[in-house]
């Protein structure tokens, strides 16, 4: 079973609000997925070993096999690509919360380009194609977003910046 890349954009939204009960049809609302396939991506990723499952419909993410893949596997496994500069949602070290730590020009701020975005920059490709539309209705998903874009794209110092950040919202939320 191949990992897909839409398997991260579901863990990070299960992880980001823990104790939520996530429904398929709920978890592919909130997300622009289909209700198939969020179900597929949670197959793949228990599969995977990104997530694990406690009856048919009870699951929750791996928190540190998901923080061991991000920081050390992402990169290579789904590469971004950066583009022309367009209007876009800032992310990687443009968005909080590494835009506060990175003294970097707002003309060379990564951004996932949109047409609702208020930032301008390079584009970034987003880890799914409903990224960008996920995170501007959640501020918790688009920050493990950005970060996990930094890991994807950014020089030493922002990838160490942001494997700490992650691991450590990651780790601050309960364990379901």
């Amino acid at each position: 079973m191949e990992l897909k890349p839409q398997e991260l954009l579901v863990l990070l939204k299960v992880a980001a609000h823990p104790g939520v009960p996530w429904t398929y049809a709920a978890l592919s609302h909130s997300l622009s997925l289909s209700p198939g396939e969020a179900h597929a991506s949670v197959r793949r990723a228990i599969f995977a070993g990104l997530a694990v499952a406690r009856d048919r419909r009870n699951w929750s993410p791996v928190r540190p096999a998901l923080i061991e893949f991000a920081v050390h596997g992402v990169r290579y496994a789904f590469p971004a690509e950066i583009g022309a500069a367009k209007r876009g949602i800032p992310t990687a070290y443009g968005a909080e919360p590494l835009a506060s730590l990175v003294n970097s020009p707002p003309a060379e701020n990564p951004v996932w380009a949109h047409p609702q975005g208020a930032a301008k920059g390079p584009t970034i490709s987003p880890i799914y194609r409903t990224a960008p539309l996920a995170a501007m209705a959640d501020p918790h998903l688009h920050q493990l977003l950005a970060l996990l874009d930094a890991l994807r794209v950014g020089r030493q110092r922002e990838r160490a910046l942001a494997a700490k950040l992650f691991a450590d919202r990651l780790n601050s939320r309960d364990a379901p």
